[in-house]
Formats: structure tokens, sequence, C-alpha cells
């Protein structure tokens, strides 16, 4: 009996031992899914598109389509985005009440068809080739093995190694059997979604590269340099590799910081036309952030590798200020030099004030001021030009217009003494001549800079601040004016 019932406990054993070792062996029962369905989408699918643009040169684009999908996996070619998107930015998600879409993989394909890609792509297979016979006027036909397209194309066609100038006979052309799968016409966004539903409305939105804007503003002078018009307008250029139709448009003014950065555009002559500078602005202005947004109340294409240009504002009669600016320089004061400049140019700037009392008061966008006024004759004459930064409402702008052709200054250092260490006086004397047939005024600014004292002055002067004083000097028509003074000034 013991040895019976060993014997059926070492059987037992056994075929337990075998079952799991088959059990081992065998794979285990996996479950297989469908193959994706593959999809399609253009901007034909386009339901509506809004792009916000930074004028640091990139942009948001938010694109709303319709697509025709499938229950369970798609493999979803999305096209028309930006050659310059920033994949890492693409933000997909369903506007279906209630739909599933979920994002398995994403890809960014950019490896666009050209003739050097295409060549790249048979390198080690076999293409067409034909050739012109300038002397039999038929065009020769080959088949070749594309070898190399490194330093120029290299084929081997009837059992020769030859390159692709062609010889005497004429340049080769190739013809290839079909465009491959991975090329494509333009940068495609491919998801890997899981969708339950055959149709969906998605909104895309991604950051891309090369959206730009910039503000350019057209300042009129009057007859009397008191009163200007301003008309301002908006420049966009897209080249960020595809176009938006009928987009609703925002523009964000303000110095956004960004991890990584990304000339001046001409302002096109329709920003001088009195007829438009008379149109309603177009652009409704808030505050967002720390910034300032304008929206463009109308849609608008932006079309790719084009520059578009926008009403911004316009105002009548915006008072100005014209003033004949003289600045010294604090190395004056710093030794013996005797005479300090002659001939010196006299600086024009023009002054106005961003106030709804002087009919502005909006916040103004950094760009380009350009300022024209009127010859005799009535034709607008360009006359000057300067940047302004982000401009917020009641602040003063102040515009380097040029340098005066009529008016010029002598500098003279009378004496000089060092009176101790970093210490020192002398007397300095500033002639203006003005031959104009009207009398101006020039601002004479001074900037001693360390512990200065006026001793001495022959006109009153003001003090500007700790380093800096001023005086306002009227010159008459064709003659001259002189000012003095006498100074001492530490300054270590």
């Amino acid at each position: 009996m013991k040895t019976l019932g060993s014997r059926m406990l070492r059987g037992l054993a056994a075929g337990v031992c075998s079952c799991l070792l088959a059990a081992c062996q065998s794979p285990p029962h996996a479950p297989t899914r469908a193959p994706a369905s593959l999809r399609q989408s253009d901007k034909a699918q386009r339901e509506s598109v809004a792009v916000t643009v930074y004028n640091q040169n990139f942009g948001v684009v938010k694109d709303t389509r319709r697509l025709s999908l499938a229950p369970g996996l798609v493999e979803l070619s999305f096209k028309d985005v930006s050659a310059n998107i920033q994949p890492e930015t693409v933000q997909l998600h369903a506007l279906t009440s209630g739909a599933r879409l979920q994002v398995l993989e994403q890809n960014y394909r950019y490896d666009l068809l050209s003739p050097s890609k295409l060549l790249e792509k048979y390198v080690g297979k076999r293409i067409t080739v034909y050739r012109y016979d300038e002397k039999t006027g038929t065009e020769e036909k080959k088949t070749a093995e594309l070898l190399s397209v490194e330093g120029g194309v290299t084929l081997r066609i009837d059992g020769e190694v030859t390159t692709a100038s062609g010889g005497a006979s004429g340049q080769w052309r190739y013809a290839f059997p079909e465009v491959p799968s991975s090329l494509l016409e333009k940068p495609t966004l491919v998801w890997l979604l899981d969708s339950d539903r055959v149709e969906q409305r998605v909104e895309l939105t991604y950051l891309t590269q090369n959206l730009n804007w910039r503000a350019d503003y057209v300042l009129k002078l009057s007859a009397d340099d008191s009163k200007a018009d301003l008309n301002g307008w908006v420049t966009l250029d897209n080249k960020s590799g595809t176009s938006y139709e009928n987009a609703a448009l925002r523009l964000v003014a303000g110095d956004v910081n960004r991890l990584q950065s990304p000339g001046v555009i001409a302002l096109s002559e329709v920003a001088l036309d009195s007829a438009a500078a008379q149109d309603k602005p177009q652009f409704h202005e808030e505050g967002l952030f720390e910034y300032h947004l304008y929206t463009l109340e109308r849609p608008t294409t932006l079309r790719d590798k084009e520059t578009k240009q926008v009403s911004l504002l316009a105002a009548e009669g915006v008072g100005v200020v014209k003033k004949l600016v003289l600045n010294g320089q604090q190395y004056f004061y710093r030794g013996r030099y005797g005479q300090l400049v002659s001939d010196e140019k006299v600086g024009v700037f023009v002054e106005l004030q961003n106030s709804e009392k002087n009919r502005l008061g909006m916040p103004l966008p950094k760009g380009t001021v350009r300022l024209y006024k009127a010859d005799s004759s009535g034709a607008l004459q360009f006359v000057g030009e300067d940047a302004i930064d982000h401009t917020p409402r009641d602040e003063k702008i102040e515009l380097k217009v040029g340098e005066a052709f009529d008016v010029v200054a002598d500098r003279m250092q009378k004496d000089w003494s060092q009176l101790g260490n970093c210490v020192a006086g002398g007397s300095f004397e500033i002639e203006l001549r003005n031959h104009k047939d009207s009398d101006v005024q020039v601002e004479v600014n001074e900037p001693a800079g360390g512990d200065w004292q006026l001793l001495s002055q022959s006109l009153p002067s003001v003090k500007v601040d700790a380093a800096t004083f001023r005086f306002d000097v009227k010159v008459p028509a064709r003659s001259s004016s002189k000012v003095s003074y006498r100074i001492r000034v530490r300054y270590c």
C-alpha cells in the first residue's frame, strides 16, 4: 500500500508539473485591437479661426473644425497648420457635448516634398531618367539606380556609374513611380486618437513663431507747428507658413516674458490718404493682465507671406509743442578744454500729451512715428521719424525729429581752475546764432553732474534735476544771443 500510494503521489505531482510547464510555455491570450482608421482634415473643415498676435514675433492660433472620424482608434492628419508651429504647445480638445476624444500620440511631420527630398528618398532604388538628344531631336529614356545625392546626383546606368551632369547631350531629368508617403506637401499634425463618435467638433490651440505686428503712426503738423493730426496703423507681417482666412484678430501690446526669443517695415502710402485718415478706428482696446489687448471688430484674412495694414486710430487737432534743444556733456566740467564745440547742431523735438484732453488718451503700442508737413503747394513732405515705446494714457511723448538747419551754437570754456581734489571751477559761454526770418527759443541743458553750484549767470536758470540745470534762451531773427555762467563742481 505504501508503495502504491507513493507511486500515485509521484504521478499526481508529475501531472501537475506538466500542466504548469505547459501553461508557462503557452503564450498568454492578448486581446487584439482593430487597426486605426485613417482620416484627414484641412481648412475645408474649418469652422472658424482666431489669431492673437504679439509684437514679439509670435502668436496664438485657435482653429475650430468639424471632423469626420470613426469610433475607436483614428489616425488623423491635421493639415493647414503653421509651418513654424511649436509642437510642445499644441492642445486639442473636443467641443461636442458629452464626447470622448483622447489623444494617444502626437506627431508633427515637416518633411516636405521638394526635388532634393524626393531624390534622397529614392537613394538605392531604381528610377527612370530622361535626356534630350539634340542630334536626334528625341528624348532618350533609361532605367537607373540612384546611388547618391551627396554633392550631386550619382547614377548607375547600363552597368556604368555616372554623374547627372548629362554631358554634351543635355541634362538628365528624373521620373519617380510615386511620392513616398513620408513626404508631405505641407506641414501636418498627425494624431492617434481614441474617439467615441463619427463626427466631432474640435478646437486646436498652439503657439507659432513668425507672426508679428507693429504700430506705425503718421503725424501731420499744422502750418504753425502747434497742432497735428495723428493716424495710427497696425502693420501685420505673416511669415508663419500658412494663411488664416476670415480670422478673428487680436493684438497684444506689451513685453511678455519668454524663455527663448524667437526691421522696420515702411508704412505704405495709403497711410497718407486723407480719406483713410477720417475712418473710424476699427480696434477695441482693453486691459489684459499687465498688457493691452486690441481686438479688430471684424474678421480679416492673414495670408502667408503678406504684410497687412489696418487703421488703429485717428485724431485731429492734437496739441503739440516744437522745441529746439541744445544738450551739453558732463565731461565739459572735468578738465581744461578751451573751445568746446563750434557750429554745434541744435536738435528739433516735438512733444505731445497722450490724454483725452488732447484728443488722444488711448494706450499707444510701441512703433515708429513719421512726421510730415505741407509745403507751400500743399504737398506733404517727410520731416523726420522717431520710435516710441508702449505709452500709457496721460503720458508725454517726445519725438526727436532731426537737427535744425538754421540754428547753430558755439561753446567756449572761458577759464578753468582745479580747486582741489575732484573740485574744479570755471566759466562758460554759449553763443546761439539764428539765421531764420523768425525768432526762436532754444532750451539749453547743462548736465554738470556731481555736487555743483552756479556762482553767477547772465540769464535765469532752472534746476532740472540733481545733475542738470537749464537755460531758455530767446534768439532774435537773423541775430544771436549769448548765455554765460560761472560754476563750481565737486565730481568725486
